[in-house]
């Protein structure tokens, strides 16, 4: 893996500056964190600009509509839009890098054909129907049932933490075929379409107040049977493959912006001032920046790696658990940094005088959930004990 810049490459990034320089400036200003409709039109707005300029898609296949870019032109085009502070794919996330990534590698010709330029024009937002109230980690445990009938499937259950469903054209969703199967042989991945006569949303306050998540209620919704993707009872394999690049691919941005974050940390304990000095003549401190910032440069490096494996079309599930499991935790540990250099300001959401706190309390409180979404922290582990060390399956628990 050589990430080294070619001529080439340091040209695609050139180019990329120009735009972003040229674009950014004509965007409207963002809406309110809470209207949807709005939230939606300006991120689909952004996915459309994108397109249109060629940059839709940078690590897709050019075969199926992506720019089929290199992964060093992918990790360039995600470094230069963090650093301009370009908007992030927001209502689009899982389309453009859940449920597009997984048609590519398991959907049929036409799923792809249907899907996949619209994903990418910013013309279909998704939404993803994974976890359910009594079933989140242990996603093998999942009871919404889909029960075949001529051309079609009768799904009946509920689904939580269901990301943008609000706003969301289609779902990727995960149902029982056969309940008498081992739990994880009887799963099947479906397309949902968001409109179809049954689909109740219920919206979600999350502990920040954003409303990005969802409950889904199914009552006997009928899905094609052509909107299923692999076979019949074949649905944990192809979560597998969205959940790697859930976990593999989908946090690059994250870790950019984790530089972001460390470097205004850094910052504010420049200009705190102390009884004897600053903040930042702590070298705990100092070190603890160090040392996060080491942690953050090994996970880019990771990073790399993945989307390596990822545009190679391999999927990286060892990988994804590693980086998933490293960086939910690495982040966390940035905040709780970062509540530290604010000290009682870390205790207010909102802007105070000369603080500059919002945005760096908003933030570690959302790290609250990195460890539990996409997988625990707990789960990670097994995966790689299980699949890297090879050791014996955690025993189930069965009550008395």
């Amino acid at each position: 893996m050589d990430l080294r810049y070619s001529d080439e490459e340091l040209a695609f990034r050139d180019r990329l500056r120009a735009w972003l320089a040229e674009t950014l400036p004509q965007l409207p200003p963002a809406p309110d964190r809470d209207d949807w409709p709005a939230r939606r039109a300006y991120d689909t707005a952004w996915q459309a600009r994108l397109h249109a300029a060629g940059y839709a898609g940078v690590d897709w296949p050019a075969e199926h509509g992506g720019l089929g870019a290199s992964p060093t032109e992918q990790l360039i085009f995600l470094e230069e839009t963090a650093r301009a502070r370009a908007p992030y794919v927001g209502a689009n996330f899982v389309g453009l890098l859940h449920a597009g990534p997984t048609l590519i590698v398991a959907g049929t010709d036409e799923q792809r054909a249907r899907h996949l330029p619209r994903i990418l024009r910013g013309e279909e937002v998704w939404c993803q129907g994974f976890s359910e109230p009594d079933a989140g980690s242990d996603l093998a445990a999942l009871r919404t049932t889909a029960v075949r009938d001529g051309d079609h499937y009768v799904v009946n259950g509920a689904k939580v933490w269901t990301s943008h469903a609000e706003v969301a054209d289609h779902c990727e969703l995960l149902v029982r075929t056969d309940p008498a199967a081992p739990r994880h042989r009887g799963i099947t991945w479906l397309i949902l379409p968001m409109d179809a006569p049954g689909v109740r949303v219920r919206p979600l306050r999350t502990v920040v107040g954003s409303s990005e998540f969802s409950e889904l209620i199914l009552d006997d919704v009928r899905v094609p049977v052509a909107d299923r993707v692999g076979a019949e009872n074949d649905g944990w394999r192809v979560a597998m493959v969205t959940f790697s690049f859930e976990r593999g691919t989908a946090f690059i941005g994250d870790v950019i912006e984790s530089r972001n974050i460390l470097a205004e940390v850094a910052r504010l304990a420049r200009a705190t001032g102390t009884a004897g000095g600053t903040l930042w003549d702590d070298p705990g401190l100092r070190r603890e920046v160090g040392r996060l910032a080491a942690e953050v440069t090994g996970l880019w490096a990771l990073a790399r790696k993945n989307v390596s494996e990822a545009a190679a079309g391999m999927v990286p599930v060892q990988g994804a658990s590693v980086f998933k499991l490293r960086f939910t935790e690495s982040r966390q540990r940035i905040g709780d940094l970062a509540a530290r250099v604010l000290g009682r300001a870390s205790l207010a959401m909102s802007d105070l005088p000369g603080a500059g706190n919002g945005r760096l309390v908003e933030d570690r409180v959302n790290t609250l959930s990195f460890t539990i979404a996409a997988g625990t922290s707990q789960i990670q582990k097994n995966i790689l004990a299980e699949r890297v060390l090879g050791l014996p399956k955690e025993p189930r628990w069965t009550s008395p």
